[in-house]
């Protein structure tokens, strides 16, 4: 099978059958014809089997079995945030391109050591971030080159969801879970994305279980060189909220949605002035779509898949979690005695 040009697709394994990968990534990629799914792998051969039967691909049992498939020149992992990197690193050392579920790692050494062996290993690391691939993002940045809200000052972003299932694994600590690796790391690649690297965190405060300690919200605040301020929440326990605001000395520019908006969706930006409100409605977007096919155009060495482009993704994903380390560090801790499912 080869797409329209004549290039053949992308043949990827799937380490893994979680939901999302089910709901989100695997339907994009089996709609996107620069990707073929060719196997999906479980330690469980029924979950393996369900994947394959509705995404039309084999069905192997154990992780290693996939590496070992000569017919899989990438890996799509997503697995829990705590086995992100030992299997990234894993594929990449079986020479497989890899396109992982964010965060890459749970600390900035794992994401060091991830993407030095990427750039060793010449292969593509790329972190499932699907939100940065919708192009309004795009659109608000040369809003602020043209001036449109004059001189930024602050960056507010939330990303709050509703409390999860109580076996949910993300209210597991030895998998990885808790808020600020699942919620809390979109604002954070929010503010790396509009204010760059470097940035410091000046406070932090998570709300935890007493009985382990999981974090289920929290709040950062962070300084960017420049001197602009950011504001971030996150958490499991709000009414359903994803938006970002820019606010300069002449307007405040709001995204809402800003997570996962439906793909047949006009996105909607809005610029407030003192005496006026601005409404840019933008055209629908799939950012699903977009984030597979700039993985499969990096993988066939097209766009911005070396050099400078790939280290900045690179650099970007060590950034985010230098600052989830920090949050980490310097968060004050308050016990909450509603914060999702108690532990037993």
């Amino acid at each position: 099978m080869t797409h329209d040009h004549g290039t053949p697709p992308v043949r990827v394994g799937v380490l893994g059958t979680a939901s999302i990968a089910w709901r989100r990534v695997l339907p994009a990629m089996t709609a996107c014809p620069d990707v073929e799914v060719v196997a999906v792998a479980s330690r469980d051969p029924r979950r393996a089997r369900r994947f394959a039967d509705r995404f039309g691909c084999a069905a192997v049992t154990g992780y290693e079995a996939l590496l070992e498939r000569a017919d899989v020149e990438a890996v799509y992992v997503p697995l829990p945030a705590a086995l992100h990197r030992r299997w990234a690193a894993r594929a990449l050392e079986a020479g497989r391109h890899v396109l992982v579920e964010k965060p890459m790692a749970t600390t900035a050494p794992e994401a060091r050591e991830l993407t030095a062996l990427a750039e060793r290993r010449a292969l593509v690391l790329r972190e499932n971030f699907m939100f940065l691939h919708h192009p309004r993002h795009q659109a608000v940045s040369e809003l602020l080159r043209d001036g449109r809200i004059g001189r930024l000052r602050m960056l507010h972003a939330s990303f709050c969801v509703p409390p999860l299932s109580p076996d949910d694994i993300r209210y597991t600590r030895e998998l990885g879970g808790g808020a600020l690796l699942d919620t809390g790391v979109y604002p954070l690649r929010t503010a790396v994305r509009f204010l760059g690297r470097g940035l410091r965190v000046t406070g932090a405060t998570l709300r935890v279980r007493p009985g382990d300690g999981l974090d289920v919200s929290g709040q950062v605040l962070l300084a960017a060189d420049s001197g602009v301020l950011a504001s971030l929440d996150f958490g499991f326990e709000h009414g359903y909220g994803a938006r970002y605001t820019l606010w300069g000395d002449r307007a405040r520019l709001t995204a809402d949605q800003a997570v996962s908006p439906p793909a047949e969706l006009r996105t909607q930006l809005l610029i407030e002035e003192q005496d006026r409100v601005e409404q840019l409605l933008l055209p629908p977007a799939d950012q699903f779509k977009a984030c597979v096919a700039e993985f499969a155009a990096a993988v066939r060495g097209a766009g911005a898949s070396r050099g400078t482009g790939r280290a900045a993704w690179h650099a970007d994903a060590v950034a985010t979690l230098e600052l989830v380390d920090a949050v980490r560090e310097r968060a004050v801790r308050v016990p909450c005695e509603d914060g999702g499912p108690e532990i037993a």
